[in-house]
Formats: C-alpha cells, structure tokens, sequence
C-alpha cells in the first residue's frame, strides 16, 4: 500500500509523522515540509515505521548531508536538518515531553565532535549499524561526525585483520573472532586510544601485529569478550601504550581508561559543566552517580567540598585518580543511590542511568535537601520522576539545555529544583 503526503511534525523521537486517515505513519531521516512516498511499512513497538520511500519533494529546513552515510547509517537521524532547526526542534520536542520551556545552547562544534566510537566488525561489513535492522551493518568509508580519521583506523582494522586471518563476527550465527573495534580520542589532547573487542585471546604474532598496525595509537587494548551478546564489552587488557588516555576541559583533566564513561562531546562537555557550576549553591555537594568525577572534581576546582557516590567500584577508582591528578578536596566512595543517606548538603547533583531515579527520588524527597540539579539526557525519565516524587517537595526553578548530540534528537538538559 503506497501513502503520500507531506511530513507535519516530528514524533519525540525524532521521526517524521506522516498522517493518513487517522494513522501515522513513521518516517526516519524526514522532516517537517518534506513530501514523501512511503512504499512499505512494518509495525515496531506499536508503530508503523516506514522501511521503503521516497523523498517526493524536499522540506525548506533541509541542509546537504556531509556524510556519504547518512540515510542507512542509524547514528544522525538528523543530519539532513539545518542545525538551527535542530536546536528548534530539541527544545520543542523537550517541552512537548515535560512541558518545560528552556533555551538551548548549541554544541562549539557539530562535526568531529564525538569522542568515542564503536565500530562493528561483521563478515556483512565493518563500520556502524543500519538504522532499523539489528542485523544490518554499513560498510563504513568516513565518519564525519567521529572524527577526520576515522578512514585512517579502518584501513588499520582491514589490514589488520587481513594479514591475521582473524574472522569478523558473524552476527546471525553467533561465531567470529573480532566483534568491535572502539577507538576513544582526547580531542584537547589529540591523544588515541584503541581498543579491540574480540572472543579469542591474541598470539604473540597477533598481538605483535596489532601493536605494528595501531602504532599511532597513544594506548592499545584488547578486551576479550566471553559472551555472545551484542555490544562492545570485554574485559580490556593492555597491549602497549598508557593506561589511560587524557581528555582536558578547561581546568581540569580527566584520565579515560576502556570501561569509563565519559561523556561523548567533549566541545560541549564545557557548557554542560559550567551550567551545573552556575546553579550550583552553597558550599557542601553530594554528587550522586558521580561516574568517574565529571561533574565532582570540576566543582572541586572551583572551591566546593564534593563528596561522590557511585555504584561501580572501578567509576570510583577513576574518580580518585582524577582527584589526585587534580590536585582537589574531594571524595568518592562505592553506594548504591537509593540507601545514601544525604546529610547536610546544599546541592545534590543527580546524573542517573537513563531509567531515571526512581526510588532514589522519594530518598531526595523525604531529606530536605534545598537544592536538586537532575542532569538527564532522557526527558520521559525526568517527568516520570517528577511527576512520581520530587514534586511533592520541590518546585522546577530553572533548566538550561545543552546540545550534547548534534544530528540527534537527543539533548542533554540541567534541571534546578528547589524546595518548595
């Protein structure tokens, strides 16, 4: 069944919403003016997302993609919407979710901002997954949005691969030597670590080759993987190099190993911090899912007494020695969220996993604390949260977005609370 129309909205996940007697219809890389033709349709999660159409006429707020990807690749959705609109639309589809209105502040840059990126490794291809098929990969020659090199660590990868005779993943039967390839670069410090995901341990010729082809590599890892699941996880060991790598916002440097996070746009992680910073009150700070730090140490910095919590005792082991290379007074210790007691702060810092609070938040409710900064780049979390908890105790004083994910319809958002 063939539908023409033209795209009116955008759904909160960013796709463009085709109406047609009564029904939407789900269009990925469409936007508001666009005039489509949808061929084929298949139902996901409830909806019908088109798999087969044309772009019949073109919508005004359309830029030319950069990338030779964009349309197949699932990672920038967005990519083909003026950067302007995307920033529209962000804070648009942010207050259609919590019904909060709050500028945005747009990332310093928009290409070759990302600074990690997992690259599949399959006998279908190597490079990032197709959008909407679990099993689809795109043969990946650039990738504008990670980095200027990036065809420079594939060529390494294919020939690497081609001279070991390693087999790339098989991901229908589940069999393969060499599943990802995540590359991590320090984009103040021009620093590159390289990590390879494989479920076979390397030989001393393998590994010797894999030192010989990632030679520009300032840290190398490989992580073996015992599981068959998809993802980028292993357990690193390290094949030459440093330890870690070193990223530096502003101020302070935050050293990265293969299982930290950290956020992904290091131009932008500077506005996000310094937000934090500016609805930060008091003196004492309890900063709960510190992570390795990011938000602790650089309000350490700047003279406030930090404590952190983190449920992952390796987070906090990054935590400390970015405390130590810092120079700053602060602590970090293991505890799950929800049984922290929270004495005598005057801001909490909250930056929980994408499923939100949840019973940490009525912990936040029953404290007294005057002071909540929920940092999320989930909106659907924050509202349930709200509506759920905090807002028997706190009212939403102020929020500012920041566009961590440029091509995306993702933002990250810093919400003040304050005690009613």
């Amino acid at each position: 069944m063939r539908i023409r129309g033209e795209i009116k909205e955008l759904s909160a996940d960013g796709l463009g919403v085709l109406e047609r007697n009564n029904r939407a219809v789900y269009v990925p890389f469409t936007y508001p003016g666009d005039v489509v033709s949808v061929n084929k349709t298949r139902r996901r999660f409830g909806r019908r997302i088109a798999t087969d159409f044309e772009l019949l006429e073109s919508s005004p707020l359309r830029q030319t993609s950069r990338c030779p990807h964009f349309g197949t690749c699932g990672g920038c959705l967005w990519q083909g919407l003026r950067y302007g609109e995307q920033l529209r639309f962000k804070a648009e589809l942010f207050e259609r979710i919590t019904g909060i209105s709050a500028p945005v502040k747009g990332s310093p840059n928009i290409w070759n901002f990302r600074n990690v990126s997992n690259f599949i490794v399959t006998t279908w291809g190597i490079g990032l997954k197709e959008y909407g098929d679990p099993l689809g990969v795109v043969e990946l020659s650039e990738c504008p949005v990670f980095s200027k090199r990036t065809s420079e660590y594939l060529r390494a990868l294919r020939a690497f691969l081609s001279e070991t005779g390693l087999k790339p993943w098989n991901l229908k039967k589940k069999a393969g030597d060499v599943h990802y390839l995540r590359v991590r670069e320090g984009k103040f410090t021009g620093e590159v670590m390289v990590n390879l995901i494989a479920h076979t341990k390397p030989s001393e010729d393998v590994a010797e080759a894999f030192k010989d082809y990632f030679s520009f590599a300032d840290s190398l890892y490989w992580s073996l993987k015992t599981d068959e699941r998809d993802d980028p996880r292993g357990e690193p060991e390290i094949i030459g190099g440093e330890p870690f790598i070193r990223e530096r916002i502003g101020d302070v440097t935050y050293l990265i190993h293969p299982n930290s996070f950290f956020q992904t746009n290091s131009y932008a992680l500077g506005s996000l911090l310094k937000a934090v910073e500016g609805f930060t009150d008091g003196e004492r700070v309890l900063d709960l899912y510190s992570g390795v730090g990011t938000f602790g140490v650089w309000l350490a910095k700047r003279g406030f007494e930090v404590e952190g919590v983190e449920l992952n005792p390796f987070a906090v082991e990054m935590a400390r020695k970015n405390v130590e290379l810092n120079g700053v007074n602060a602590r970090f210790r293991v505890g799950r969220a929800e049984e922290t007691p929270i004495g005598d702060y005057d801001t909490v810092i909250v930056d929980p996993p994408r499923k939100g609070l949840r019973e940490a938040a009525e912990l936040l409710v029953k404290s007294g604390v005057e002071r909540i900064l929920y940092v999320s780049c989930n909106p659907k979390a924050f509202r349930l949260d709200y509506e759920n908890h905090l807002r028997k105790a706190y009212r939403i004083e102020d929020t500012i977005l920041i566009d961590m994910f440029p091509h995306t319809p993702h933002v990250e958002a810093v919400i003040w609370l304050e005690r009613t």
